[in-house]
């Protein structure tokens, strides 16, 4: 059967051909009226790339892997934001008492490195709101059974990082008490003279000091004095919780930051983040 179809179509054809008649060519699908718009290009970035500074001596929310690339929950939480921007994140390392003094001088655009929002800091650089948000604590060794009343380190030499929050809590609160302050260019440093004796103890963020101290061989048997420092004195030391720093001129940059905190937030990332570097805490806060 498939040859008679055959032959019969090509004799209709033929007749076609000699009586002159051809079949006019069907009309082209209306290609330029109803082609697809092409998809629109992704809005550039106003910041294309992000300079944010860190200092990589503060475990688990900044520090270096042994291959020395800049790791811990900050580390994470800036590489989300600039996702939200759609900017490349260029870690900068700084040393904690050169950071806002870095930043006014244009060495990078935002700080992402675990600093409280206080009043001080405030006249000086603008803060997002905040993304986290942990208490501080004494650390002792845990056979003293002190409590976290200032009165208690009367006699005892604590080491704190230079130009922090605990640094301003112990200059105004243990060291009148008679305990004797010592500030530290670096948190890892406090940890290492602690360990050769040097030191009796720290005032420290109680998740940095489990991760960076406690939770290691050398913080065997020592402990947070009374869990945490006492709430009254947030205020007054440790301000709102840890935010961006950025430039007090460079408000849209701020904004941005902040709704990208609130979208991290959302969607969901900020929650993994905390959960791969703090797992079951609470790094929100009050």
């Amino acid at each position: 059967m498939k040859h008679l179809f055959l032959s019969l179509s090509l004799i209709g054809a033929a007749s076609l051909v000699a009586c002159g008649k051809t079949e006019a060519p069907a009309a082209p699908a209306a290609e330029t009226a109803t082609a697809a718009a092409p998809a629109a290009e992704p809005a550039a970035s106003q910041w294309p790339e992000l300079r944010v500074a860190i200092d990589a001596t503060y475990k688990p929310f900044t520090y270096k892997t042994d291959a020395g690339e800049p790791a811990g929950f900050d580390v994470d939480v800036a590489k989300a934001l600039c996702e939200e921007l759609k900017s490349k994140c260029v870690f900068v390392e700084q040393a904690w008492d050169g950071m806002i003094p870095g930043l006014q001088a244009k060495k990078y655009d935002a700080i992402i490195s675990s600093m409280s929002i206080t009043e001080e800091r405030k006249q000086a650089v603008d803060f997002t709101g905040k993304y986290y948000n942990t208490p501080s604590c004494v650390v002792v060794k845990a056979d003293l059974n002190l409590g976290a009343d200032a009165a208690n380190f009367k006699g005892k030499k604590l080491g704190v990082l230079k130009a922090s929050t605990q640094e301003k809590y112990a200059m105004g609160e243990l060291q009148p008490a008679g305990a004797t302050v010592v500030p530290y260019d670096a948190q890892d440093q406090v940890y290492l003279d602690i360990k050769s004796g040097r030191l009796d103890g720290t005032v420290a963020d109680v998740v940095e000091v489990n991760g960076g101290f406690l939770s290691t061989p050398d913080g065997e048997g020592y402990a947070c004095a009374g869990a945490r420092i006492p709430v009254e004195f947030d205020a007054k030391y440790f301000g709102a919780g840890a935010g961006v720093a950025v430039r007090k001129e460079d408000t849209a940059l701020r904004d941005a930051l902040d709704a990208g905190i609130k979208a991290i937030r959302d969607n969901g990332k900020w929650q993994a983040i905390a959960e791969k570097h703090v797992p079951g805490v609470d790094l929100w806060g009050s």
